[in-house]
């Protein structure tokens, strides 16, 4: 085994994922999660991927005295990667202190428990989000941080800064700070996925459902945005291909590949996509038609935005390599075995 690895949010959906790569590169997986947004269910997935069952409690990070009991239990985890936050833009703006509350305290009690157990290093999961709309496309990471349109992008702001500082005050760890674009499909395995509990936050599981006819119809928050159609743009990367980017950082970290002690990366596939647009390749690419409507915008949303990955790229040695259309299939596939299951 190379290491003990701690995955917050573990059996979440990109968390399920990575604990998958992490296994299978040969890491020891423990993974925390509340499951106030996901399934236990889920550990039997990643078993059938993997052929391991990791570790899993049933613990909220913002429980000090759970998350000690945690690091008490299996000591020699040697690194952290910190999925466990609330995440839908909308929801945050209608409840912003459930995610101050939620998405700082966590990130404040693995850092303060981090030097006690001689935790290596964190990686930790943030967003495009931090550059609001940017001045200029694509976005590398030199793009300035503007002020977050949502509470959502707020707390990855604050929590960026909370581990900024904590290093320039000579913390005895590393961090690689990880901004996603927008992850979306699934396992080619079909078994584990994005399986929200009540209706999908995100765009392609509440298209899917309502593909399969679980949803009447599918919401299109805006076509007069200063786009090509109207609609926002995004750039959508598989989450397997964004799952392997985490265990390149966590190598990374404990193998002391770097001197630095914080890093960022982007991680996005360099294209932009509209939300019709990301409706007609799923539509073309599966045979199947999804019904939706225009409505108007959403407050917090961010017109347009896509990654210029190549200091991922480079310097990381990742690339996103699955196709979009074949990122679609696997959603769709998905959604199909959870029919099969009889769960949706």
């Amino acid at each position: 085994m190379k290491g003990k690895i701690l995955v917050t949010g573990g059996v979440g959906y990109i968390g399920s994922h990575t604990t998958v790569e992490l296994q299978n590169a040969g890491f020891e997986v423990v993974i925390v999660d509340n499951l106030s947004n996901s399934n236990e269910n889920v550990l039997d997935g990643i078993e059938k991927i993997s052929g391991v069952r990791p570790a899993f409690e049933k613990v909220d990070c913002t429980d000090m005295a759970g998350m000690t009991q945690v690091f008490d239990k299996y000591p020699g985890i040697k690194g952290i990667i910190h999925f466990a936050a609330s995440k839908a833009v909308g929801e945050s703006v209608e409840k912003p202190l459930m995610y101050y509350r939620n998405n700082i305290d966590s990130l404040l009690n693995l850092l303060e428990l981090m030097p006690k157990y001689n935790v290596e290093g964190i990686v930790f999961s943030s967003s495009c989000t931090v550059y609001g709309q940017p001045d200029k496309l694509p976005v590398d990471e030199s793009a300035p941080i503007q002020p977050a349109l949502s509470p959502y992008g707020n707390t990855k702001q604050i929590n960026e800064e909370i581990i900024r500082d904590a290093i320039h005050a000579q913390a005895p760890y590393k961090s690689i700070i990880l901004r996603y674009f927008n992850p979306i499909g699934a396992h080619t395995s079909a078994e584990i996925g994005e399986l929200p509990n009540g209706v999908p936050q995100n765009l392609l599981p509440f298209l899917t459902q309502t593909a399969m006819g679980i949803r009447k119809e599918l919401s299109v928050y805006g076509d007069d945005y200063n786009t090509p159609d109207g609609s926002c743009i995004r750039d959508y990367i598989n989450v397997v291909d964004l799952s392997k980017a985490h265990v390149i950082a966590i190598e990374r970290m404990l193998n002391n590949v770097s001197d630095a002690k914080l890093e960022y990366f982007n991680l996005g596939t360099g294209n932009g996509v509209s939300v019709l647009g990301l409706i007609k390749t799923f539509e073309e690419a599966t045979g199947v038609k999804v019904p939706y409507k225009i409505v108007g915008r959403r407050e917090g949303d961010i017109e347009q935005i896509w990654a210029d990955p190549r200091y991922a790229n480079e310097v990381l040695g990742w690339t996103a390599k699955e196709t979009l259309d074949d990122t679609v299939r696997s959603a769709w596939a998905w959604q199909l075995k959870l029919r099969e299951r009889g769960i949706m």
